[in-house]
């Protein structure tokens, strides 16, 4: 099927490649292209920057349409990035169904603005997709100021005659209860996992954790309060065995940051704690790949995909119950955990500590061979397929 038989999905997401800074928004839908470029056309609009960054990428062109991967990508400007321009470029741009990646992003918000007060020009069907920004450990950030955007967008039916889109039954609650609407209008896709894994990694500036520094554990997540990086120190601090624990990710909340490192300052001789900033995209599972366990008590996932990343690689995964990775310890993949439960942590990492290198090993080959049954599950390519088809 030639790219003009296609269906196209017009698709706006507040930052695409080359960034990586975004996390999992960015990974699945790359991921989501990957796995369904074949059958669909993906035209995405995003800005011109990585989060949080005053310069644009060198070596794109914004206002124009050109290849990224498997998707067409139009980058814009801050200056460009208004209702009018938005509204011109959905009217000129041929397309089957509007896809939109986040909530509260301005670029959903001025789309939605322009569905709503441009009523007699037709717009084709919008999806939305939260990707897990009404779980509660995500909206309790900056409430106030959300709980006001969404009872002005209830009171004028912003999010109307939408589709919305749920990585799971955990995103499903979460949507029907901060929208109170129609569960009929919810459409649970499930998330792609990386679709081509490369069987080598370039190093770049990359050095794997030495090996006599004890049980090598990885947090690779952004840096704020929902991912729980502070409970993840505060289990460390009651761990006896020698651990390594190094922590990737942006620093989005400088002051919650500070608390983080007064933790750190906190912490035994035993454990050892390295801050080693970002990781792009493309090297995450290679990241993975060097470590032991990936200790993630987040506050809340719609999906996770840094734990299928994780998992990818073969890397153990330690998390909380707030995630759809469930029965992790009945798989022999993990364990999933209530938060309330500190010490059964503790204890799972002591535990850990115990186990040779070479059982180390033998546990990053079972999980491997295991994990692939998770990922690569057909019903998720039918729901994401009917989902851009929009049957129901």
């Amino acid at each position: 099927m030639n790219n003009s038989e296609k269906p196209v999905v017009l698709t706006f997401i507040g930052h695409y490649l080359p960034g990586y800074k975004s996390g999992g928004i960015l990974r699945v839908t790359i991921n989501t292209v990957d796995h369904m470029c074949d059958e669909f056309v993906f035209k995405i609009v995003t800005r011109d920057r990585d989060l949080g960054d005053d310069k644009p990428y060198a070596n794109i062109q914004t206002i124009h349409w050109q290849q990224i991967g498997n998707a067409m990508v139009y980058y814009v400007p801050p200056q460009s990035m208004t209702v009018k321009n938005l509204y011109d470029l959905i009217t000129e741009t041929p397309h089957h169904v509007l896809f939109l990646n986040s909530f509260f992003d301005p670029l959903t918000i001025k789309v939605l603005l322009n569905k709503k007060i441009r009523r007699q020009v037709p717009f084709q069907p919008v999806i939305v997709a939260p990707w897990g920004e009404f779980a509660w450990a995500s909206l309790k950030q900056k409430y106030a100021k959300k709980f006001v955007f969404i009872q002005l967008a209830r009171l004028f039916g912003l999010y109307n005659n939408v589709t919305w889109r749920a990585s799971s039954e955990f995103e499903k609650r979460d949507i029907m209860k901060v929208m109170n609407i129609n569960p009929d209008s919810i459409h649970i896709t499930g998330d792609f996992p990386i679709k081509n894994i490369p069987d080598t990694f370039p190093e770049n500036n990359f050095k794997p954790p030495p090996d006599d520094k004890g049980l090598k554990i990885i947090f690779l997540s952004r840096i704020s309060r929902e991912k729980n990086l502070d409970y993840a120190l505060k289990i460390l601090r009651k761990v006896n065995a020698r651990v390594l624990f190094d922590i990737y990710g942006p620093a989005e909340n400088e002051t919650y940051w500070k608390e983080c490192q007064d933790l750190i300052r906190q912490l035994p001789p035993n454990v050892t704690v390295n801050y080693l900033g970002r990781v792009e995209a493309s090297q995450v599972v290679h990241v993975f790949s060097h470590y032991d366990l990936f200790l993630f008590p987040t506050g809340g996932e719609a999906y996770g995909h840094v734990i299928a990343e994780a998992l990818t690689a073969g890397t153990t995964v330690l998390l909380s119950t707030e995630t759809p990775w469930r029965s992790l310890e009945t798989d022999g993949i993990g364990w999933d955990i209530d938060l309330v439960q500190m010490d059964s942590f503790v204890e799972t990492i002591e535990n850990l500590a115990l186990m040779s290198q070479d059982d180390q090993l033998k546990r990053r080959a079972f999980i491997k061979s295991r994990i692939m049954n998770r990922l690569l599950d057909p019903a998720v390519l039918e729901a994401n397929r009917k989902l851009f088809l929009r049957i129901d």
